[in-house]
């Protein structure tokens, strides 16, 4: 198996184990070098793999997954996700990106979403990226977060990706959420050190409340077995609504070390995260005890 697992983020249900580790595992490789880590080769390097997860059955009338729009925004929790983005974007780049007016959490959800949808196309966090994206991050979260089979299902795919030499899980984006459900259900996992990068995990209501096990009086349990948790995310990736995490995750003299990285015009782009020096010093230093 690899002394280091990365579990992907959202969007990656047409593609593959192999194909993702194409990209990932050399960007890792970059990011550790260039922090003056151990020679690393991609086999160090797994990818736990869940986006077929979300693919949908082949039908004889339709072929793949149908276009989301606005009108597909039904479920409160991916509007109220939506808006907080938005509302994180405004504030983040005043410049560019129109703010939530007071009437916009009255308004129609087809029009209410539509604006959002405007608004953060305008932003670091769309990048190159079009709606039918940011639509997906929103219905795959929602998805993972309120059916308990799916989420059965993912987590069984990060276990059998871990195994006895494995010692730091990177979780990027959405599976940072994953990685860190895993390790609390697995204490007796030998993973040392968490890498969150992207992580929406402390976005209050909406994911944080929602994690496997709950927190409790506002603090997040402790993921297993970790000794180090480093989280780094882009000041504009509105993804990582909540930039800080050791506010919400400490164990006695444990906490998690927030970091910030400068990704470009793609604020939430998993190569970017894992080319920065930063990304690849939380890895070499997870790696430090590896046998």
């Amino acid at each position: 198996m690899a002394a280091i697992v990365v579990v992907h983020g959202i969007g990656k249900q047409y593609t593959g184990p192999r194909s993702l580790h194409g990209g990932i595992a050399p960007a890792l490789l970059d990011g550790v070098q260039l922090a003056g880590g151990p020679q690393l080769a991609p086999e160090d390097v797994e990818i736990a793999f869940y986006g077929h997860r979300f693919r949908p059955p082949g039908a004889p009338v339709t072929k793949g997954e149908p276009a989301l729009t606005a009108r597909d925004v039904t479920q409160p929790l991916e509007r109220d996700l939506l808006l907080a983005w938005w509302s994180e974007a405004a504030r983040l780049e005043p410049d560019t990106v129109p703010p939530p007016d007071a009437g916009t959490s009255k308004a129609a959800v087809p029009v209410s979403v539509q604006r959002a949808l405007y608004a953060l196309s305008r932003s670091r966090f769309m990048g190159r990226a079009g709606d039918r994206f940011l639509l997906g991050v929103l219905r795959q979260v929602s998805r993972y977060l309120g059916e308990p089979e799916l989420r059965a299902h993912v987590q069984a795919e990060v276990a059998a990706a871990v195994a006895a030499d494995t010692r730091v899980l990177v979780g990027h984006s959405l599976g940072s959420v994953v990685a860190y459900e895993a390790l609390c259900a697995h204490p007796e996992w030998p993973v040392s050190a968490l890498v969150t990068i992207g992580s929406p995990l402390g976005i209050p209501n909406l994911v944080f409340d929602r994690l496997r096990p709950p927190p409790r009086e506002g603090r997040g349990a402790w993921p297993g077995s970790v000794a180090d948790w480093t989280n780094l995310c882009d000041r504009y990736d509105v993804v990582a609504l909540r930039k800080q995490l050791a506010p919400l995750f400490a164990d006695g003299g444990r906490t998690v070390n927030d970091v910030a990285v400068d990704n470009g015009w793609q604020a939430h782009a998993v190569e970017h995260h894992l080319t920065a020096v930063e990304t690849g010093t939380a890895i070499a230093d997870g790696l430090r005890d590896r046998p």
